[in-house]
């Protein structure tokens, strides 16, 4: 049995398990499965500078302790056209410090992008279109042992074929948890930039891809104008946020969002934020924090510094 197949096997067998329950017990789990159902999110506000730039400032994510912010900017002072940056923060209520370039060994003189890492700090999975990849765009790790040391990464090396074809590879989004199952790292695949579909495979605790990947249909139209992308996952594995122009959209791209009841279970029909997340400007790269009460993405709506800026929203644990 091939290793996709091996992935799919498990998670029908066990979505056959989860869905036997009954009572009780089946209507907590639902309600435990989407217990930010009913909140609302806040006025989105700017994170200025210098976080923020006169040129384009996005693909963001929040690690763990939410005082490093890794982002993309073309900003000057970088090794290639685009690299990623990260900025510092003292505490939560402390300004975010002058944005520093990661480095060599995790930016190139390529066009370099969506920096995702590991609940645990020691895994930056992200996209590049360097030489030496299987195709036009492929995704890559790179490790590190000290989780508080932003420039202390190692070499990034290619995912390989299980993630990385032909086709161009982006947006890398890595489960690292005790629920997560064997389908535990999404990312988007398609012939370009704009015909994209969200898949998933699994990746080890090194960040080794496990299988081929396989397309999560739930969460993508297939349709060759329609792109779906960025996939960004609460850390139970049971709400996902993503970008799409497709039918139901108020811009050029908004924030869409599905849910399920366990990591073996469907995903529900993806649906519109809204206002306040989605506007009439074009809305990209989600990325929750891991407790799922913020929410980082990149806009180009009226109020910003210059192209897209990065953007910042919360949310309450509940409905009141």
């Amino acid at each position: 049995m091939s290793s996709t197949s091996r992935i799919l096997a498990s998670l029908g067998a066990l979505a056959l398990l989860v869905g036997c329950g009954t009572g009780p017990d089946r209507a907590v789990f639902a309600v435990e499965a989407d217990r930010f159902g009913s909140s609302e999110w806040s006025e989105p506000v700017n994170l200025g500078a210098p976080v923020n730039s006169s040129v384009n400032d996005n693909n963001a994510t929040l690690l763990s302790d939410e005082l490093s912010l890794y982002f993309v900017s073309g900003r000057a002072g970088g090794l290639g056209g685009v690299d990623r940056w990260f900025s510092r923060r003292a505490s939560l209520d402390s300004p975010w410090e002058a944005p520093v370039d990661l480095g060599p060994n995790v930016n190139s003189s390529g066009l370099e992008a969506s920096p995702s890492l590991s609940m645990d700090g020691h895994l930056l999975f992200f996209s590049s279109d360097r030489p030496g990849g299987q195709g036009s765009n492929d995704i890559y790790v790179a490790r590190r042992t000290d989780k508080n040391d932003d420039l202390s990464w190692g070499p990034a090396v290619n995912l390989g074929p299980d993630v990385n074809t032909a086709a161009f590879e982006a947006g890398g989004f890595y489960l690292q948890s005790a629920e997560a199952g064997s389908a535990n790292f999404y990312f988007v695949r398609g012939p370009n930039t704009v015909a994209l579909d969200i898949y998933v495979t699994s990746v080890n605790t090194d960040g080794e891809p496990g299988g081929p990947a396989v397309l999560a249909a739930e969460l993508s139209n297939q349709d060759p104008a329609i792109t779906d992308a960025h996939p960004s996952l609460r850390d139970d594995g049971r709400e996902v946020y993503f970008y799409s122009n497709r039918a139901g959209s108020l811009g050029a791209s908004d924030l869409w969002r599905s849910t399920r009841r366990s990591v073996h279970e469907p995903w529900s029909a993806p649906e519109n934020v809204g206002a306040p997340l989605s506007s009439t400007a074009n809305d990209v790269q989600p990325s929750l924090t891991h407790d799922a009460r913020t929410l980082i993405f990149a806009s180009t709506r009226a109020g910003g510094l210059g192209g897209a800026d990065i953007w910042m929203s919360t949310r309450t644990s509940s409905g009141h």
